[in-house]
């Protein structure tokens, strides 16, 4: 999945001198291996890429309870897309203070505040989730923030596979486990497909 080519492309961008600062989006359908290949790229950066996801803006579970959405958490709406625009535009202009970013507790199924530091000197910023290349609503605001996105694809049959068995690791049973992931999370997999053709690249996951 990480070719050669790929990562000394994202490498190059951390040797940008202060204060510039390149950020990469990762999109792609859920459980396609984004969050995979931005841990990959970072660690590979020893130190000088910070990860900062967009399902840290996951809306509270007693937000999406008062909306009722809780049915279909992980869908665009179920998200503070304004609020990771907002962070984005901060991350690409970086001044003398850390930014701190929220990440998403999978364990509690919360989002947690404050979670993530990005130094002013960190000269790449990866950030991964569904909905980066979505044009539409708030979501239209995020691709213009990118200085490049990829989108990582893998086969469906894999993909929901590996969705399923994520599910199950975090408490599902089996049965809820699949229909879960072919429920909401394939309507939201296909809304992510079609945003494909506006990536820069696009990043086939082999396993």
């Amino acid at each position: 999945m990480l070719t050669e080519d790929l990562l000394r492309r994202a490498l190059g961008w951390t040797s940008a001198p202060a204060p510039a600062r390149v950020v990469l989006g990762l999109a792609g359908p859920p459980g396609a291996g984004k969050s995979t290949l931005a841990a990959r790229l970072v660690e590979a950066a020893a130190g000088r890429a910070v990860l900062v996801p967009m399902d840290g803006f996951h809306l509270a579970q007693v937000e999406l309870e008062r909306l009722g959405r809780t049915h279909r958490k992980g869908a665009p709406d179920t998200f503070d897309a304004a609020g990771y625009v907002a962070l984005l535009r901060r991350l690409r202009a970086p001044g003398p203070d850390v930014v701190y970013a929220p990440e998403f507790d999978r364990a509690l199924e919360e989002p947690v505040a404050g979670a993530i530091p990005v130094g002013p000197d960190v000269p790449l910023v990866v950030t991964e989730g569904n909905y980066l290349l979505l044009d539409d609503g708030p979501w239209a605001q995020v691709r213009p923030l990118l200085d490049e996105c990829w989108y990582v694809d893998l086969d469906d049959v894999v993909r929901l596979d590996r969705l399923t068995a994520r599910h199950v690791a975090f408490g599902k049973s089996p049965q809820a486990a699949r229909r879960w992931a072919t429920g909401p999370d394939e309507a939201n997999a296909r809304l992510v497909a079609d945003t494909r053709a506006r990536a820069d690249v696009v990043v086939t996951n082999s396993a």
